[in-house]
């Protein structure tokens, strides 16, 4: 898989429900004369005309006692589950896996962090999450774009937080990420991993859902000019990853991605001397110095389509290059149109 190995990566919520809410019952005055017991209800007759008292009529309110009680009771949960968390974190008492992704972590840090810049900043639309399977492997392939790969980490928490099941997306990475000090680690704990064959087909036969881009840096690092036209997918080693794992081949459509950072320039002789890909040159970055790193607050929307299977292939099929070029011209052609088709739907950049 030589052309994934420039794939670049670009992050279980909490979900506390409160608890529920007692209605105050309203106790009637004249039991006795009604026969009902002490502590009963007593049935509202309606006035003149079959309309009921309207202090009747209003259901009970909870008393802000209760209220204030249970919002204690929900600030010493977070403060207990915070505590709890540092703790294993200083003793060392929490899991990895071979990888070195740490899910507890991501959970509980790194989606929280990641999730209000999607859910407010980027309002990212999640359409055809049902064509994920809720349980074993999938290979999620989509188009890169935005100059800095935060596409990747929007589209981890697509997966997550719109799947009914939760599913974690492990991304592949290009060397790059694992060779810059502090992403390093923390695209280890994402559960992101190198973008080779070996790795990527272990996560699939444990039943992970994997993602990559084949664009790699072709993608993210195209002109401005050349927004949301795909470029080449290589030689279709994902194909034959996902044929050796039999596992079904997904495409992603991201819209709204590309308009992040406008890359009008690339400073060619800078990103050589730097060691990077390219060096953009955007509308604000390098003019505003690190204001310019803030990204625009387009809209987005992630659509996964129709998945492609592939268990119904002989093991032999892998080797084959006109079934994996076909393959790989499939999921292009797929991703590509629903660009198209999401780029006539869309009213605004920003809205």
């Amino acid at each position: 898989m030589a052309d994934a190995k420039v794939i670049p990566f670009d992050d279980d919520r909490s979900r506390s429900g409160g608890a529920p809410r007692s209605a105050r019952r309203r106790t009637g005055a004249g039991s006795g004369a009604t026969g009902q017991g002490e502590g009963s209800t007593a049935p509202v007759s309606a006035l003149p005309g079959g309309q009921v008292p309207e202090s009747a009529a209003e259901p009970p309110q909870e008393s802000q006692g209760a209220q204030e009680g249970l919002e204690r009771d929900g600030w010493d949960r977070r403060i207990a589950g915070g505590l709890a968390f540092l703790r294993r974190r200083v003793t060392g008492d929490y899991e990895v896996d071979e990888f070195g992704y740490d899910k507890e972590l991501t959970d509980q840090v790194l989606m929280s962090m990641l999730r209000p810049i999607a859910d407010k900043y980027f309002r990212v639309e999640v359409k055809g999450i049902e064509n994920i399977p809720s349980d074993g492997g999938a290979l999620i392939v989509s188009n890169h774009s935005g100059t800095l790969p935060l596409d990747g980490l929007m589209l981890q928490v697509a997966v997550h937080d719109n799947h009914p099941a939760e599913r974690h997306l492990r991304l592949l990475a290009a060397d790059l990420v694992f060779h810059l000090p502090v992403v390093n680690e923390l695209a280890r704990k994402a559960g992101h991993t190198l973008a080779c064959a070996e790795d990527a087909q272990r996560l699939l036969e444990r039943g992970e859902i994997v993602g990559v881009m084949p664009e790699g840096f072709k993608g993210i690092g195209k002109p401005f000019g050349d927004r949301y036209k795909l470029q080449r997918f290589g030689r279709g080693g994902f194909v034959s990853t996902a044929l050796r794992a039999g596992v079904p081949i997904v495409p992603c459509s991201i819209v709204g991605a590309e308009e992040i950072y406008p890359m009008i320039g690339n400073a060619k002789t800078l990103a050589r001397l730097l060691g990077f890909p390219y060096f953009p040159i955007t509308p604000t970055f390098p003019w505003l110095g690190p204001l310019g790193a803030v990204p625009l607050p387009t809209k987005w929307t992630i659509q996964f389509g129709e998945p492609i299977p592939t268990d119904g292939y002989p093991p032999e099929a892998a080797e084959d290059p006109m079934l994996m070029f076909n393959l790989t011209d499939q999921v292009r052609e797929q991703i590509q149109h629903t660009l198209y088709k999401l780029l006539v739907q869309r009213r605004s950049v920003f809205f």
